[in-house]
């Protein structure tokens, strides 16, 4: 496999075999393709696998606390790349690049997560957090916590960030309603809010492009 890298390059490598290659690194002298398919059947892609939490890995046969190590270092290196592409950028001239980080780092989970980006006055992402986890097809999001660390952070403005992951990423009622609480919330400090966006592995919707916001 090393040599197909070398000479096609690793995007020649199946999902599997670049699992492999990783894997390798948490055990030089074992035969990882068995662990590396077993992984792919139990998640369904590398990125699926890649972004799983220790708990679900650790219930895969043969994987241990070197092999969740491995993951967790290659996932970090996989958002770090991503997000790479919008420091000490104005983020909402390089949307595109916004969205690929969003939906690297979200796309692919399991429950929902709700995440603020908050920018300076320059619109630079000064911090990217997650305000709260839930369930696989909800997650409480608290208009006063927001802007709190909006404050904390001397934030001006704001894109709000949560996945579906049903992978069907048109907004719900109760997205659009806690939309305008934080809008309404944010502007009464003079901050703004530029976006809700909802994204899955495939997808992304803007509320402020279908008008709700």
């Amino acid at each position: 496999m090393r040599s197909k890298v070398l000479s096609a390059g690793a995007e020649s490598l199946a999902e599997y075999e670049i699992l492999e290659m990783l894997l390798f690194a948490a055990a030089p002298r074992g035969d990882t393709r068995p662990i590396a398919k077993s992984l792919i059947k139990e998640f369904g892609s590398l990125a699926k696998v890649l972004t799983a939490s220790p708990e679900a890995l650790r219930k895969v046969d043969r994987v241990g606390d070197a092999t969740i190590a491995t993951m967790k270092v290659a996932e970090t290196l996989g958002v770090k790349l991503l997000r790479a592409k919008t420091e000490k950028r104005n983020v909402l001239s390089s949307w595109q690049a916004l969205l690929e980080y969003c939906q690297g780092i979200m796309g692919h989970r399991e429950i929902e997560h709700f995440r603020i980006l908050f920018l300076n006055n320059k619109n630079h992402m000064i911090a990217d957090e997650v305000q709260q986890t839930g369930t696989v097809n909800h997650t409480a999001a608290y208009p006063r916590e927001v802007i709190k660390r909006a404050l904390e952070l001397s934030a001006t403005s704001l894109i709000l960030v949560h996945n579906h992951p049903s992978g069907d990423t048109t907004p719900s009622k109760a997205d659009i309603a806690i939309t305008k609480e934080i809008v309404t919330a944010a502007a009464a400090l003079g901050i703004k809010v530029h976006d809700h966006l909802i994204v899955s592995a495939n997808e992304s919707t803007s509320l402020k492009s279908l008008g709700l916001m």
